[in-house]
């Protein structure tokens, strides 16, 4: 085998055998005071320290080529994603929302290796650091607090129907057939679609039940409402009710890391027969990276809640008629 490709497969193979052996050892959950999968360690720092790894340990001419040390730690990230999918170590929902993280970081740490690898150097000083870095930051990190953040997802659409019909099938969604649903994201990443939210009578202090397929269940308490006009409701995910295949534990509603505190409907009169449906939900993460987990949580609360607002504009909208 050409020297040049031995050193290639040598860079590759290393980096992603370091990868996983890490994700196992962050993956247990006993040591979850020390070493968590969901943190910034891993989700930064990790493919920072493949890209190095990747570059410094390939043949020095490629090294030294700049498409070469942002590309070739894509290389390791990729075999990881895919091993891990096969083990079923991680889902497609997680992948989706951290490779560009782990592409960007394996990048940037492609160009520290490359920099590292043209300099006078000890290699094996150099590889045991980068190797170490992990177990010495995280422990750290998870001594800081995490500080939990609160986000609004704010959705709305404009449905062409009195406001007594409108409000009727805001009150009490009848069952959702899968034609209906358009909840295309949260479908890709294996959310439970929504069935049905029936409130038993129209005031405060009421309830419903909002079904998902797969047992989830968001029990929702009127809290504050305006017949017609308003209605604010607290949200309780059943998160533990449910079998842990139903969510991957990482982005579980309800859990560790992610949670829905409450939701609210208003109804906007634009002009005679036509009016505007608002929602929007607050909803808390708790990671120590929630500038980027907030931005995903709202893209995911978003994408529930305009497939139910487009589920009432249809049937609100066709009762009419």
């Amino acid at each position: 085998m050409n020297r040049k490709y031995k050193n290639l497969l040598i860079a590759v193979a290393i980096p992603t055998a370091y990868a996983i052996v890490l994700r196992l050892i962050f993956g247990v959950k006993d040591w979850n005071g020390v070493f968590s999968v969901m943190s910034v360690t891993f989700l930064f720092l990790l493919p920072s320290i493949l890209g190095a790894l990747t570059v410094y340990l390939s043949d020095k001419e490629l090294a030294k080529k700049a498409w070469y040390r942002i590309l070739a730690p894509w290389l390791p990230i990729i075999l990881f994603l895919f091993i891990t999918l096969a083990l079923e170590i991680e889902g497609w929902a997680c992948w989706l929302m951290i490779l560009p993280v782990f592409l960007i970081a394996s990048s940037i740490g492609g160009c520290i290796g490359g920099y590292l690898k043209g300099r006078k150097r000890n290699d094996r000083l150099h590889i045991s650091l980068l190797i170490l870095i992990p177990f010495l930051i995280a422990p750290l990190e998870q001594v800081i607090e995490k500080i939990p953040g609160t986000y609004k997802a704010y959705t709305y659409i404009d449905i062409e129907a009195d406001v007594a019909t409108i409000w009727k099938h805001v009150t009490r969604v009848k069952t959702i057939e899968q034609d209906d649903d358009t909840g295309y994201l949260t479908e890709f990443l294996g959310f439970p679609r929504p069935l049905k939210a029936e409130l038993n009578y129209n005031g405060v202090g009421a309830y419903r039940e909002a079904m998902f397929t797969n047992g989830l269940i968001f029990r929702e308490t009127v809290t504050e409402y305006e017949e017609n006009k308003k209605m604010v409701f607290s949200i309780k995910a059943n998160t533990y009710e449910i079998p842990s295949t139903t969510l991957d534990e990482h982005i579980l509603i309800g859990g560790k890391y992610f949670d829905v505190l409450n939701g609210t409907y208003e109804l906007e009169k634009l002009k005679e027969g036509t009016y505007r449906l608002h929602l929007y939900s607050n909803f808390k993460m708790n990671t120590t990276f929630n500038f980027y987990a907030g931005w995903w949580g709202k893209i995911i609360m978003k994408d529930i809640q305009n497939n139910i607002l487009k589920v009432e504009k249809k049937r609100a909208e066709g009762y009419k008629h």
